[in-house]
């Protein structure tokens, strides 16, 4: 981790990007990239471009083979010995500790179940289904659904988790206008905007999707990690 006694600045714009919900940490790195720590256990999701010296994983869990997704470089600098990689095939297969997952599969490892569950495009090419994942990841009375590269599905409607993970950059995801609906399906506490600040044609404001959906619900809490 960082020298915090060299640079509290740095601290405090890391840790800034994260929150807290009973006894699960969720930080995101960029991207759809998040680290979720619970009880002492560190869960990368689709690491991507990420700070050095951050901690080793436990789990790494990979959406879909992308570069953004399914990065070698990123993953491996994550490893330690006892580290597994949890990925549909064309990702997994790149790894010699890794586990190969399908949609609706369900894995319990080191006390946490990963389901993982339908994305895909509707009207696009870049994810057909099957070849790309969400997960749900089951943590004590906490779930988290990342929801990966996908479009709006009717799908989500079944997921109702703790918290939501979307991306609303468009071009090859849901925009922001269809992510709030696709919000509305999945009925979060809390939902968190993602994959809209670092490829160029998918930059958005995560404002425009809080505005939109806060003038449909006062339900949903929306966090803007930034």
């Amino acid at each position: 981790m960082f020298d915090l006694s060299c640079n509290k600045t740095i601290y405090f714009l890391f840790f800034m990007k994260g929150f807290k919900i009973n006894d699960v940490e969720i930080t995101w790195l960029g991207h759809a990239s998040f680290l979720v720590k619970y009880k002492g256990l560190n869960i990368y999701i689709d690491p991507y471009k990420l700070p050095q010296n951050l901690e080793k994983a436990d789990i790494i869990l990979a959406t879909h083979d992308h570069f953004d997704h399914c990065s070698d470089e990123d993953i491996n600098a994550l490893m330690k010995d006892d580290t597994i990689v949890i990925a549909p095939i064309k990702c997994s297969q790149k790894f010699k500790r890794s586990k190969t997952i399908k949609e609706n599969e369900e894995i319990e490892l080191k006390g946490i179940r990963i389901k993982a569950v339908p994305a895909y495009n509707i009207d696009k090419p870049f994810h057909p289904r099957g070849e790309g994942v969400g997960y749900i990841i089951t943590l004590g009375n906490v779930s988290i659904y990342h929801a990966g590269d996908t479009d709006h599905i009717p799908e989500m409607k079944d997921l109702k988790p703790t918290v939501a993970l979307l991306p609303i950059g468009g071009k090859y995801t849901m925009n922001y206008k269809e992510a709030v609906n696709a919000t509305l399906d999945i009925k979060p506490k809390i939902v968190v905007p993602m994959h809209c600040d670092k490829l160029p044609e998918t930059i958005t404001d995560p404002n425009k999707f809080k505005e939109l959906l806060e003038s449909k619900t006062k339900d949903i809490e929306v966090k803007i990690l930034k």
